[in-house]
């Protein structure tokens, strides 16, 4: 081989990418070992031994109602011989059950974690648990025990069991911090997917904070470690063993694993946890307020240079700020230390805070920052006060019904009610009606149109308003029809009539 021709093969090898030493001319390959990354261990065996024992299957049984009658899927008519007759006999026997009462028995299956071995408390998703008749936590030794139910909470998705730990020696986990994950952190899965227990499955956190949608307080881990169905309630850990998150959710077409899971952090988790043990029921802090996001507009028209915070669009009669501490068109932008970024930060960080407690929160009114103090009230006390009165669900609680509010702030006015406290302040006659606008927001829609403070709000789109929550509701409607604005009858304060349009966009 001539030397052009050993020339050439070296050019070849380094433009393939190989990486090569030249030794007298000729290419040699090189036998250099990579590198391994630190933070990526060739195994996790010694990790997943220590915790497999505190993971549990979680299996309920319910008793639902027969599905013999109209509607009953029959058994199909097969070919006599046919190789599926066994399949299909098995899977339509006593399908409508009792036939006296109509009753079945249906079986689930999910998993959960222990986490107080001496008491035998175990930790899993309310909606694995959700309705059971029975529930029975299988342990990785192969004992099973019978569980009671100590409390759920809905809005987060935890459950709390509790077992008699007697004659059996319980391994438990602990929680750690899920601040402190980054993205991209190894993380490891372990529960019950399909039935089939005791699984391990790694991988990393893909994202924080996601909303999906589920709750008031979604603040969902996303991991790519395989989840299935059957892990639900089962726990995420962090690389030294301490629960990081509890899966609950997962997105797939399939039904099966595509790398996108959900689950609920433990700083969220443990205090609810907490809670369900201490109470057997969740004791959540509340403000009070009905909140609605700041957009570029309307940080813009408040004179705030950047869109973030809550903004105040309504405050709940006989709640905690029902005295002018927080105000209808205010903007929160901190509570208690914690900023506020974005509106759903609020919900969660007033629920974790304890009832009672004295905060400071800092706000924008009329484009000046001040801090007001508020003594918070217990979300539960808010719920009750909401049943039995009709409305449009609250921005803080999705799926509740509103209590009515004293103020609130919309299209770029401060509403109230119209009572002998604003009458007299406004000059306002008696024999006018309606709802009274008492403040209204420079360069918003409101403003353009002409709108002054001590003018009453008498209908909206040829329906009669008499309260804040009236004209709340209406304008909703009105948004949930498509339509871009709305036809407002205003009365002075000497009672004059007059219509104005106004945007809503």
């Amino acid at each position: 081989m001539t030397s052009n021709t050993l020339l050439r093969a070296a050019r070849r090898t380094f433009i393939a990418g190989a990486a090569a030493l030249v030794v007298g001319g000729l290419a040699v390959p090189s036998f250099v070992t990579p590198t391994v990354a630190a933070d990526g261990p060739p195994s996790v065996a010694d990790l997943a031994a220590g915790l497999l024992g505190a993971v549990v299957n979680i299996s309920t049984s319910q008793t639902v109602k027969g599905t013999e009658g109209p509607g009953a899927v029959p058994m199909p008519q097969l070919p006599e011989g046919s190789p599926f007759q066994d399949f299909f006999d098995d899977f339509f026997k006593n399908r409508g059950g009792d036939k006296d009462n109509g009753a079945q028995k249906v079986q689930s299956l999910g998993s959960g974690f222990v986490v107080d071995a001496e008491q035998g408390i175990v930790v899993t998703n309310n909606h694995v648990i959700a309705d059971a008749d029975d529930i029975e936590v299988n342990f990785s030794d192969g004992v099973t025990l019978k569980a009671t139910l100590v409390g759920t909470d809905t809005k987060t998705d935890v459950a709390l069991l509790k077992v008699d730990p007697k004659g059996h020696k319980l391994t438990a986990v602990k929680f750690g911090d899920s601040n402190k994950m980054r993205v991209g952190d190894w993380v490891m899965a372990i529960g019950n997917p399909f039935g089939l227990g005791g699984t391990v499955t790694v991988g990393i956190v893909s994202a924080r904070n996601r909303d999906i949608n589920s709750g008031p307080y979604d603040d969902f881990i996303q991991t790519d470690a395989a989840i299935n169905r059957g892990n639900s309630g089962g726990p995420l850990f962090n690389s030294i063993g301490e629960v990081i998150g509890i899966n609950t959710a997962i997105i797939s077409p399939s039904g099966g694993s595509i790398g996108i899971g959900f689950s609920i952090p433990s700083q969220l988790a443990a205090g609810v946890v907490d809670q369900l043990r201490q109470f057997g029921e969740t004791r959540r802090g509340w403000l009070g307020v009905r909140i609605q996001p700041v957009t570029d507009d309307i940080a813009e028209s408040l004179g705030m240079a950047t869109a973030k915070g809550a903004l105040v669009a309504g405050v709940i009669k006989g709640g905690p700020v029902d005295n002018g501490t927080v105000q209808a068109g205010d903007v929160i932008i901190k509570f208690d230390g914690k900023d506020i970024h974005e509106m759903r930060d609020l919900p969660r960080v007033v629920a974790e805070s304890p009832v009672g407690k004295a905060v400071d929160v800092l706000i924008v009114r009329k484009g000046v920052e001040q801090t007001v103090k508020v003594t918070l009230g217990r979300l539960e006390d808010g719920e009750k006060l909401a049943k039995g009165e009709d409305g449009s669900s609250t921005d803080q609680d999705k799926g509740d019904k509103a209590p009515p509010v004293s103020t609130a702030s919309v299209l770029g006015m401060t509403i109230g009610e119209l009572n002998d406290e604003t009458r007299k302040k406004f000059s306002i006659a008696a024999d006018v009606s309606g709802v009274v606008v008492t403040d209204v927001t420079k360069d918003s829609a409101a403003a353009e149109r002409g709108i002054q403070p001590g003018e009453v709000i008498t209908e909206i789109a040829q329906e009669s308003v008499a309260s804040p929550k009236d004209v709340m509701d209406r304008i909703g409607a009105l948004k949930e029809q498509g339509r871009k604005n709305a036809l407002l009858m205003l009365a002075s304060k000497t009672g004059e009539l007059r219509f104005v349009t106004i945007r809503m966009d």
